[in-house]
């Protein structure tokens, strides 16, 4: 039986959070500085452990104005700083309440940026290496994080369900109207190869290999719920356990 991950970003805020983390395996959860507070993550740690969900840590560049989608120009040293702050903030509220942190997950701008230039990529890998070296790594799959990490982290390579790509692996760009997935059946399309074929379709019509251990469904995408559920179903109808 194929196996996969699902995840989604939590307690950014958004309200949804209880109703997609039946769908899910593991989460990432806002570290209060593109979104979330401590209190925010409590509540979100308690909902996942009730639902037996793996906990991740979601850091991102400190600006909740631009919900962390925006690159902030700062020092190496500054980005270390706050990215082993709030992955320990999570760790930390996971600890309290009996839990364990699974996985570290980048956000938003931090992540695309870490998928092609290394300097940011060594930061997130060394800070993560010094708080949470235990932890794996969700990283986007052909992406120069991936394998600078590989050798020093357990890695996941991750793929997004409701997000276009192009021909060089780098997501669509919000701006564009052709960046977002809205509706379920066109999500499992897009997914269904990538689960039983490893391959990927891009935007511009070309077919990729790819590989992926876990899969992302947006928590801030207007139809998560449905996605989630959706996709959810199709798996369990073509025998794709989610893990």
């Amino acid at each position: 039986m194929l196996e996969i991950d699902f995840n989604s970003d939590v307690g950014e805020g958004i309200g949804n959070d209880a109703r997609i983390m039946p769908f899910l395996s593991s989460c990432n959860i806002a570290c209060g500085a593109h979104a979330g507070s401590e209190s925010i993550i409590a509540a979100t740690v308690r909902l996942a452990l009730a639902h037996q969900v793996k906990i991740g840590a979601h850091p991102s560049y400190p600006d909740p104005i631009n919900f962390g989608r925006v690159v902030q120009p700062m020092p190496i040293k500054d980005l270390s700083v706050t990215v082993k702050e709030q992955i320990l903030l999570v760790k930390q509220s996971v600890k309290t309440q009996g839990g364990t942190l699974s996985h570290i997950k980048p956000h938003g701008a931090l992540y695309n940026q870490a998928a092609v230039d290394a300097r940011i990529a060594d930061c997130i890998i060394d800070s993560v290496l010094e708080v949470a070296p235990e932890c794996s790594l969700y990283v986007p799959y052909q992406s120069v994080i991936a394998q600078r990490a590989k050798e020093k982290l357990n890695i996941k390579q991750e793929g997004f369900a409701d997000r276009n790509y192009q021909s060089d692996y780098s997501l669509v760009a919000r701006s564009l109207p052709e960046a977002v997935l809205m509706s379920p059946p066109e999500v499992w399309d897009h997914v269904l190869p990538m689960l039983t074929k490893n391959e990927l379709r891009t935007i511009e019509g070309t077919t990729l290999p790819f590989q992926l251990e876990t899969l992302c469904f947006h928590g801030d995408h207007p139809n998560a719920v449905a996605i989630l559920q959706y996709v959810y179903e199709q798996c369990r109808a073509h025998q794709i356990a989610i893990v």
